[in-house]
């Protein structure tokens, strides 16, 4: 299983769209310091679809990639980590 890439190896594109779901989605410091947090444990993820949830928000991604966040509400595919 792969880890998730560090936001240096995110392709452009991928790193754009997060930027704008952050913004859209009001995901505030306190939830991208959790998103921190979890990220320093180096977690694995599948190569298929996963998320991941925080509570205030979910991110879901593919493979190495986190691809978008979701509300908390919102229905995300792939394995729960």
């Amino acid at each position: 299983m792969p880890g998730i890439a560090a936001w240096r190896e995110i392709p452009t594109a991928i790193r754009d769209h997060l930027t704008l779901r952050m913004r859209d989605r009001n995901i505030s410091l306190a939830d991208l310091n959790l998103l921190r947090l979890w990220l320093e444990t180096k977690p694995t993820v599948p190569q298929d679809s996963w998320s991941k949830d925080f509570g205030s928000f979910k991110l879901c991604g593919e493979g190495q990639y986190p691809k978008t966040f979701l509300l908390p509400g919102q229905p995300a595919k792939g394995e729960q980590r």
